[in-house]
């Protein structure tokens, strides 16, 4: 069973959908036990960061989160869902991210002829290996909505980047952990490539 960490943020139908067209069983949750009980765990999201992390504080998710992964239960964040594994983001000073990856949020840079948000489809580059893009060739297309982006602070986690007026840290993995800035759900036969790679992931 994968859980779907419902925080009422954006997108969380569109990935439930997703996970469904692939054959997955998705339940939308917030409930600890179920979390902690889960084969997989998602957190989704659209929106803006310190809204974010001001519910999973009111739901009381943060330490449920925290316990998810010091499990070594496969973890995916989606768009927000990357941001906020993070410890800061410019869009909110002063609030803390979650902090179980280390790097910075930052703004995209204004640029002529760059429209912010970026909104629309960008190729990917594979910096290093990544798991979530097994078979997938590399400059395959995926779909972006965002104004901030990640500069991971250890490059080595970095498996997909794109350039939007700026080199974006797309996709990270470390250990049990995975993130996308982009959102999977929205990305046609690739996007659902990368879930189901997911999906298949053995316990680490």
């Amino acid at each position: 069973m994968i859980a779907i960490i419902d925080y009422d943020a954006g997108n969380i139908k569109s990935v439930e959908k997703a996970l469904n067209f692939l054959g997955q069983e998705a339940v939308v949750t917030r409930d600890r036990d179920v979390l902690l009980r889960a084969d997989k765990v998602i957190l989704p999201g659209v929106g803006a960061f310190g809204d974010a992390m001001g519910k999973l504080r009111q739901y009381g998710l943060e330490s449920v989160i925290h316990e998810v992964v010091e499990a070594g239960t496969p973890f995916l964040g989606i768009c927000l869902g990357l941001q906020l594994l993070f410890e800061r983001s410019d869009e909110t000073p002063g609030v803390e991210g979650l902090g179980i990856l280390k790097g910075d949020i930052l703004r995209i840079p204004e640029s002529e002829g760059l429209k912010i948000p970026h909104m629309g489809w960008n190729s990917l580059a594979y910096p290093n290996e990544g798991r979530l893009f097994r078979d997938i060739p590399e400059d395959s297309y995926v779909y972006f909505v965002h104004s901030y982006y990640l500069k991971a602070a250890d490059e080595r986690i970095v498996t997909a980047a794109a350039e939007y007026g700026t080199c974006i840290h797309a996709s990270v993995e470390q250990g049990n952990v995975f993130a996308c800035q982009f959102h999977p759900e929205k990305s046609s036969e690739v996007g659902l490539k990368i879930l189901k790679n997911f999906v298949e992931l053995e316990n680490i």
